[in-house]
């Protein structure tokens, strides 16, 4: 009996497949850790092969932890990391590493085309800001830089189109990731205004056709069958980026309470749902993505700032890191379990934390490569639990400036990621967005979307509403109520925040050319 879905996720640090009933209920997972490597001058890059390995290796996993798998399933979705450029060649290998969403090279490329007027009809095509992480912007660096490498390539893919393509053999990408570097929302297709405005028409042939998982599946190839454990023929959906399969899984896909989403893991990405084209709401600084969700007529628009957990991250690891130079080894779930208790103990807004820790800078509400982090308003009196206060704070306030760029403040936020599950991020976040918190008892979102999408694909439900009724709805939690007293906070203190990061801009740059020379 076949009675079992597969969501493949790629993400950064971590692939996983998961199984679930045709119900939504997770049965098992599995999991290996994404391997990436850092480059002088910004460079992030992941091996292909190895990356294919590695989740093939997944499902091989999967299936010793569910008797017949193989025979069971109906069906397998693939997301992934979104951005980045994987180059393969006509005989589908690899032409060089795959770029990253991490890899910052293009930021010179990026401030020269936004500087120029026509910047402005690729962004309302697209709906989408450009940022170094984009295959649009790394192509024109590759373009400049390493032709050689171009001529080589027959087929440009994201992550999970990579993935997609071992398993099935075809070259396909979906239509978020299609649509926001490349095309036009409004169509769900190519844009050649976009490519010309990017300068990278003579690269029109590398990008391959964009297919929507809910309507489009191939069978498993025999070769990946071979190497999966998996039985050939099994249909194969390219789910759309992961970004959004989380959003769909942790309930973005909501007409009557139109409620927010943030997923807080190592980035931050916060999103309003657009029922129509004309629902997306473009800001003056031509900032943010717009992607199509598994939905007709239907988008995620986004705003994403480049570090959410890397501060928390950077922060306790200060004072692991003095622990340890004392002979105190404490690991970071040791570290986690104060942070309540620090948080506790000190004043709400007593100081502010600018979030960007990220060595690639920020992306939104505004671009800025040279974004760097720090403390505004440190008196002798603040101690490490204000700075960690502060960190969880300024996390905050960079959410409420990603929604505020949409447009109206939600007046419900749900929740995904890591840091979700933390009390005082929960009651911090929603104080600073006036915006009640709802989390969801799903483990693993953007796995569970893609099955989605597989779903629907195969018929076991009519429409993607139908399904996010029986797989998102009932795991919902409760609402946590925003608090009164530390919104009024906040709201006073948001204006400073805002005032901090326009003010620092120039000294940020101008720190970036003295390290230059």
């Amino acid at each position: 009996m076949r009675d079992l879905l597969i969501g493949i996720d790629a993400g950064t640090s971590v692939i996983k497949s998961i199984a679930f009933d045709t119900k939504g209920r997770q049965i098992a997972a599995a999991a290996t850790p994404n391997h990436y490597e850092t480059l002088p001058g910004g460079g992030a890059e992941q091996d292909l092969a190895r990356t294919w390995a590695d989740a093939a290796t997944t499902l091989r996993q999967l299936a010793d932890k569910v008797p017949d798998l193989a025979s069971r399933t109906v069906a397998i979705a693939v997301t992934g990391q979104g951005d980045g450029t994987w180059l393969i060649d006509a005989k589908g290998e690899p032409v060089a590493k795959g770029w990253l969403w991490l890899d910052a090279r293009a930021a010179g490329v990026v401030e020269e085309i936004r500087a120029r007027p026509d910047d402005r009809l690729r962004f309302e095509k697209t709906g989408s800001g450009l940022a170094a992480c984009q295959q649009g912007s790394q192509f024109v660096f590759m373009k400049r830089t390493m032709p050689e490498m171009l001529g080589k390539a027959a087929t440009a893919f994201h992550c999970k189109d990579w993935l997609y393509f071992k398993l099935t053999g075809e070259r396909a990408t979906d239509p978020s990731e299609g649509t926001f570097t490349f095309g036009d929302f409004h169509t769900r297709d190519y844009s050649e205004d976009v490519l010309d405005v990017l300068g990278v028409t003579d690269l029109r042939h590398l990008l391959p056709p964009i297919v929507d998982g809910t309507r489009h599946s191939t069978g498993l190839s025999p070769a990946a069958a071979a190497v999966t454990g998996m039985l050939a023929g099994t249909p194969v959906v390219l789910g759309y980026v992961d970004v959004v399969c989380t959003a769909l899984g942790a309930g973005l896909l909501d007409r009557e309470r139109k409620p927010g989403c943030s997923i807080i893991g190592s980035t931050g990405m916060h999103m309003r749902l657009a029922e129509t084209p004309d629902d997306v709401q473009l800001n003056e600084a031509a900032t943010g993505y717009t992607m199509a969700m598994p939905a007709p007529g239907v988008f995620a628009q986004m705003q994403s700032n480049m570090a959410a957990t890397l501060n928390i991250d950077w922060v306790l690891g200060l004072a692991s890191g003095i622990l340890a130079s004392q002979g105190i080894s404490r690991s970071n779930g040791e570290m986690i379990a104060l942070v309540d208790a620090w948080i506790a103990a000190s004043r709400p807004a007593s100081l502010l934390y600018q979030p960007y820790v990220s060595e690639a800078g920020e992306r939104g509400p505004f671009v800025d490569a040279n974004a760097r982090a720090g403390f505004v308003g440190i008196s002798s009196r603040h101690g490490y639990a204000d700075l960690v206060r502060a960190v969880f704070e300024g996390l905050a306030f960079a959410a409420r400036d990603c929604y505020a760029a949409m447009g109206p403040l939600p007046r419900e936020i749900r929740l995904t990621g890591g840091a979700a599950r933390s009390p005082a991020l929960r009651k911090i976040l929603g104080a600073a967005i006036g915006a009640d918190t709802r989390t969801s008892a799903r483990e693993e979102a953007g796995a569970a979307g893609a099955a989605m999408i597989a779903a629907v694909c195969v018929g076991q439900y009519a429409s993607m509403d139908e399904c996010v009724g029986e797989w998102v709805t009932p795991l919902l939690g409760e609402a946590e109520p925003s608090d009164p007293d530390l919104a009024a906070i906040y709201e006073r203190m948001t204006p400073s925040y805002m005032l901090a990061h326009q003010a620092l801009r120039p000294v940020w740059r101008a720190m970036a050319t003295s390290q230059e020379n």
